[in-house]
């Protein structure tokens, strides 16, 4: 860094410190959202007599429409600015999360379930918009990387509570406690949120923001397209760098659908914990994955800055994150419950560090595209959401838990060979 832009950085305020924090708590009430069915679950399959298959069937529904909506929703996010869009997504599925507390039955649950998926949608691809706009590159996998671990605060800290709410009250609560607390955030969204030039934000910090490689004019710069075009779908779906980041996050993303779907599901049933007891020791993977997560960013901004290549510096730890995920496997050699919470807790650890792929959507997007690209990104990578809770329900048996993670360590070194084989160089796709 030069004399000048070190000057540059000392005077500029801390605005984007804000935006990290209002990223953070939406991620953890996105997740909160999207895992509280695996919570419940249990307590559900027995009230409604449901087999694994409608298990399965219940679990993926979130992801049928969350997996649907991620094109549209990447339109909407090159249309309509964060502070209006975050906010009315937030508020429509946390409303959809509080009915299904309200509501009973196996089909209103599938219903409801498809509606929080749907709204969910455009989240992260809002997510990469904005650290896009307000990190600088030399910043940016560190935002991810604390924003992301928002997903594994929430679930670490707040499973042990969500089981106990369920044991002391019922499943109902659980939904509607959670559905409440994101209609709040919504509003805390609203009021807080502003783009770069139009924020708190000084004239040295847009400058430091902007000269790092951030996009401050973003909203100025977009055309507003009515629709999307064939020209925008073929640089989206024509670029190798882009398949094997599309590819590579189906894979990641399935180890995670397993803990947000499976995993309390596992403990209960196979394990036989009780939903107390099951709540804690489902926790501690969470907890490492957190571990994992903050480390990723903080690893990988700190080999950008020693010179390292902004390729290793991303890769790395998503290569080395998937090798230890592969760890799971060995939760099926073993009938010690703390060696299973053990591998489970490596794996997810893995997952974590993995987890800053974002940052690589960020690299590698067309300027003009970054919604879209994201959207593609996280269609394809959460068709994982559908695919994880459905194959594992028919692998499974009444006895054995071991298919499931035979399929899961297959996955994840696929999604080694796509990172490693396809992404190649990391640099920005451009239009033909």
């Amino acid at each position: 860094m030069t004399d000048t832009a070190t000057t540059a950085a000392r005077s500029a305020s801390r605005a984007r410190v804000l935006i990290a924090v209002l990223l953070f708590g939406t991620v953890v009430i996105n997740y909160l959202d999207r895992s509280n069915l695996s919570i419940a679950l249990p307590a559900i399959a027995e009230e409604m007599d449901l087999s694994k298959a409608q298990q399965g069937l219940l679990l993926s529904a979130f992801g049928w429409t969350y997996a649907a909506m991620q094109l549209p929703g990447g339109w909407l996010v090159d249309r309509i600015r964060p502070r209006v869009l975050y906010p009315l997504c937030l508020v429509l599925w946390s409303l959809a999360t509080v009915f299904m507390g309200v509501v009973g039955g196996f089909v209103a649950l599938i219903v409801l379930r498809l509606l929080v998926g749907g709204f969910e949608a455009p989240a992260y691809p809002i997510n990469s918009r904005v650290a896009t706009v307000w990190f600088p590159e030399r910043e940016r996998a560190t935002a991810i990387g604390f924003y992301t671990s928002g997903q594994f605060i929430g679930l670490a800290m707040l499973t042990p509570v969500l089981s106990w709410l369920q044991a002391a009250v019922s499943w109902h609560w659980v939904f509607i406690l959670t559905g409440l607390v994101g209609i709040i955030w919504g509003a805390v969204w609203y009021l807080a949120y502003r783009e770069p030039r139009e924020s708190r934000a000084n004239a040295a910090e847009v400058e430091l923001i902007s000269s790092g490689g951030g996009l401050v004019d973003l909203v100025d710069e977009q055309p507003k397209r009515a629709r999307i075009t064939r020209g925008d779908l073929a640089t989206v779906l024509g670029r190798r760098k882009l398949w094997g980041i599309y590819l590579g996050q189906f894979c990641l993303t399935s180890t995670l659908w397993f803990f947000l779907t499976w995993f309390p599901t596992y403990l209960v049933d196979y394990r036989g914990m009780d939903y107390i007891e099951s709540g804690f020791l489902a926790a501690l993977p969470f907890v490492a994955a957190l571990v994992g997560v903050l480390a990723s960013g903080v690893v990988s901004d700190f080999l950008l800055r020693r010179g390292t290549s902004l390729g290793m510096a991303r890769k790395a730890p998503i290569v080395v994150g998937l090798l230890l995920s592969t760890l799971m496997v060995g939760a099926s050699f073993t009938d010690s419950t703390p060696l299973v919470i053990v591998f489970l807790s490596v794996a997810f650890f893995g997952n974590g560090l993995a987890s800053i792929t974002w940052s690589l959507v960020s690299a590698l997007a067309p300027e003009r595209l970054l919604g879209l690209t994201g959207g593609m990104f996280n269609f394809i990578g959460n068709l994982s959401s559908i695919a994880t809770p459905i194959v594992i329900g028919f692998l499974v048996t009444e006895d054995s838990f071991t298919p499931a993670f035979a399929y899961m360590t297959a996955v994840t070194l696929l999604g080694i060979l796509s990172y490693v084989v396809l992404v190649g160089r990391v640099e920005r796709v451009t239009e033909r």
